[in-house]
């Protein structure tokens, strides 16, 4: 793996790889994640993927794709840290499996330039039937988030817990700021998009860096580059002097039970293993015994946020069991800070994380999103690298780094007519 810069704040992340018959190119702006623009920035990237100026339409955008073998480009919005990265990923055969061995890369990177650097427009402004289109399709988005109440507990969770910080702030925005977009004000964004924010470049197959770096440079040779803005700091996250306790009531048959703790250790390798054996597989203390054995949740699980030192807990309960799962996912995490636990379940948690490292060099797609978030959180270790430091972590680190977690936000969503 090789990170190299093409021209101002664009970077080029090359992963030679000889054994897909794919080539993946994807190109990213990372930005920082805020509620004024994160709406503004996720309807950009719908709207660019609409046309370009020598394909207008869908469906000449198709005609392209279809002379390139059948190749895909997606356009994605995702959270990294505190950033928000919007763009495009692309797919395409590797030349050696095209008939002749046609040169795939060129044209395709080429395409992806057009997209971001010539939009199809009319007066100065994208059109207004892309724009109210994707506008709708949009705020449908964020408005559907509520029929997943899973993820809507915890994304709730996440606002409750970092209010005030960017990482609180959901990757597509909100409804409202979504609604008061407007045509001028989203063409501003997209110029100041493509001019001031870093451009991360990820290139994964068998073409050879100087080939890559080459297509690339024709590809983005419009591409403004001026007063480029750098990506703040992680802010550091504030545990409060006491737990915050919130409760949210709406129309659901079964309760969202979500918890946040804060994490005053900065060993991540160990906190990391820490989350895995308190809820992070399903060999995990959370799932076999609050879960499994005691069946107070439907589901239960905890996820380690790295780059911001947070655990957060999800399960499903029923209403009248809020006390018990509380009182019992806290027995499991004293249970973890206390090194209560067999030789077998530290294994198979070291385990569990040696092979999700092992397994992304088998995914162009894994290799690409592990990446841009290493990039975009300023980290430069390789999954081999994470890899030997969980090998290393001693069962006295873990323990250490698990008695620093804290409990800081409570979340539960229940039914409108359940009893408080």
């Amino acid at each position: 793996m090789t990170r190299t810069q093409l021209a101002g704040g664009v970077f080029l992340t090359h992963l030679p790889a000889k054994k897909f018959k794919t080539n993946l190119l994807s190109a990213q702006f990372v930005v920082p994640l805020r509620w004024e623009t994160a709406s503004a920035n996720a309807l950009l990237a719908a709207i660019l993927r609409r046309g370009t100026a020598s394909c207008p339409d869908m469906g000449a955008l198709a005609a392209r794709l279809d002379q390139l073998y059948g190749a895909r480009i997606d356009y994605t919005v995702r959270k990294k840290g505190e950033a928000q990265c919007v763009g495009f990923v692309a797919s395409l055969i590797d030349d050696c499996f095209a008939p002749g061995g046609e040169r795939l890369l060129e044209p395709a990177a080429a395409l992806l330039g057009e997209l971001i650097c010539r939009p199809v427009t009319r007066d100065g402004l994208f059109l207004k039937e892309y724009f109210e289109s994707e506008k709708t399709n949009l705020i449908d988005a964020i408005r559907s988030i509520l029929n997943d109440k899973r993820s809507y507990a915890d994304s709730r969770l996440l606002q409750e817990m970092c209010t005030g910080e960017p990482y609180g702030v959901p990757r597509l925005g909100n409804e409202q700021i979504t609604a008061a977009l407007h045509p001028q004000l989203l063409f501003d964004a997209y110029r100041d998009l493509i001019s001031t924010s870093r451009l991360e470049i990820f290139y994964s197959g068998s073409a050879e860096r100087s080939r890559v770096e080459d297509a690339l440079r024709a590809a983005l040779e419009d591409l403004p580059r001026k007063n480029l803005v750098p990506l703040p700091e992680l802010a550091p996250h504030a545990l409060p002097e006491e737990p915050r306790f919130i409760t949210e009531r709406l129309d659901v048959t079964q309760g969202k039970l979500g918890m946040g703790f804060s994490c005053g250790s900065d060993d991540a390798a160990a906190l990391l293993l820490g989350n895995t054996l308190f809820g992070g597989s399903s060999n995990s203390k959370l799932f076999l015994n609050v879960r499994e054995k005691l069946s107070l949740c439907y589901y239960a699980s905890s996820l380690f946020h790295r780059q911001k030192g947070l655990i957060t807990v999800s399960s499903g309960i029923e209403f009248e069991n809020y006390q018990k799962a509380c009182g019992e996912i806290l027995t499991q995490l004293e249970a973890a800070q206390k090194g209560e636990l067999e030789a077998w379940e530290l294994e198979a948690a070291r385990s569990t994380l040696l092979n999700a490292y092992a397994s992304m060099g088998d995914s162009q797609g894994k290799l690409e999103n592990f990446f841009l978030g290493q990039a975009a959180t300023g980290r430069n270790e390789t999954p081999e690298m994470l890899a030997e430091q969980i090998r290393a972590v001693a069962p006295e680190r873990i323990f250490e780094a698990m008695s620093t977690v804290k409990l800081d936000t409570v979340y539960f969503l229940q039914g409108k007519e359940a009893e408080a």
